[in-house]
């Protein structure tokens, strides 16, 4: 008999004790399943994988495509005479070449390029900070009780409901030098009216008011709800102990509303880096180009100018994609040492 089994009279072998720790572990039903991390997780997850696997490529193809041939297109000198065309039955072969880094460094040594991004940063700080401050305002007033509040709200969330184009097209007629009101208010008052299309100070003031109005909407919701989420007793433990408004605000409210703050003045200093419809529908850049963007700039490349320069345009867009990448790099960065998780 072996020596690692037990046999009692009249009955059957049994493994001696430690047998079974010295042959090693059992291998059971999952002891085939793979034990990396990697496949792991997607043998846990294989159900959420699959749900998500579509959009995935869905997004592949919509924007990963695109960025690819941009980025292409960026280091050629593709323009509308030499790309791939079509006239009639005839096709015509693109004639472009490979350029490298040349359309950079024209742009990066062009004054227009440094004076658009300085616009540009201006454009977007002046919308955000306005944005902010007035939506937390805006918000504070709207969090107590009062009569008429759900009115309130419902009347200042309206500009969001609007499509932009059909406000940006409310607010031309009321810019118009000779018939619109805000002229004719000021006329009225027995002030001059304002060139506010074509002077280009007014223009940029004008652009900007916009742009507040479209976003206050987004930032007041964005700050009601994180207002809403504060708990009610530390107002009023802070009242018992004596705190006034401002201390309150200053102790209570802000620190509560910092992490929702934080992401959507993010996403508004994104979205306001390239807000084209604004700029474009109210102004088209004007005048003198004064109020161009760096993203508006990129369209008259690609679409305006004659010819048509596509690989410019792809290289202002690659640039454009580069600023805000290091921006949210450093934005990361920046709420890392502060103690905030994002």
């Amino acid at each position: 008999m072996a020596a690692d089994t037990v046999k009692a009279p009249g009955t059957a072998p049994v493994p001696a004790a430690g047998a079974e720790r010295a042959r090693g572990p059992r291998r059971g039903r999952g002891a085939d399943r793979p034990t990396g991390p990697l496949r792991r997780r997607l043998a846990t997850y294989w159900y959420a994988w699959a749900m998500i696997a579509p959009v995935v490529a869905v997004i592949a193809v919509i924007i990963g495509w695109p960025l690819v041939r941009g980025v292409y297109l960026s280091l050629t000198d593709a323009d509308e005479a030499n790309v791939e065309r079509q006239i009639g039955v005839n096709k015509i072969e693109a004639t472009y070449e490979f350029v490298g880094l040349e359309n950079y460094s024209r742009i990066l040594g062009d004054s227009d390029f440094w004076d658009r991004l300085g616009w540009t940063v201006v454009w977007t700080v002046a919308c955000v900070g306005i944005t902010f401050l007035l939506g937390l305002g805006l918000a504070v007033m709207l969090n107590r009780a009062f009569r008429g509040r759900t009115l309130y709200r419902m009347a200042l969330i309206l500009p969001w409901a609007i499509p932009a184009f059909v406000s940006v097209f409310a607010w031309r007629m009321l810019y118009n030098e000779r018939n619109g009101i805000l002229n004719g208010l000021l006329d009225k008052g027995g002030i001059d009216g304002i060139a506010w299309l074509s002077d280009p100070t007014w223009a940029k003031v004008a652009v900007i008011a916009v742009n507040v109005w479209l976003g206050v909407p987004f930032m007041l919701i964005a700050m009601l709800g994180a207002l809403q989420s504060i708990p009610g007793e530390q107002y009023e433990a802070a009242e018992m102990d004596g705190a006034n408004a401002w201390q309150r605000f200053w102790n209570i409210t802000l620190p509560g509303v910092r992490s929702v703050s934080m992401t959507v003045v993010l996403l508004s200093t994104i979205w306001t880096f390239n807000m084209f419809p604004v700029i474009f529908l109210l102004t088209r850049g004007g005048p003198a180009g004064s109020t161009d963007i760096l993203v508006t700039e990129a369209f008259r490349l690609a679409f305006v100018s004659s010819p048509r320069d596509f690989a410019n345009s792809a290289a202002w867009g690659v640039l454009i994609l580069l600023l805000l990448v290091l921006f949210a790099i450093g934005y990361r960065r920046a709420l890392r040492r502060q103690g905030e998780v994002w």
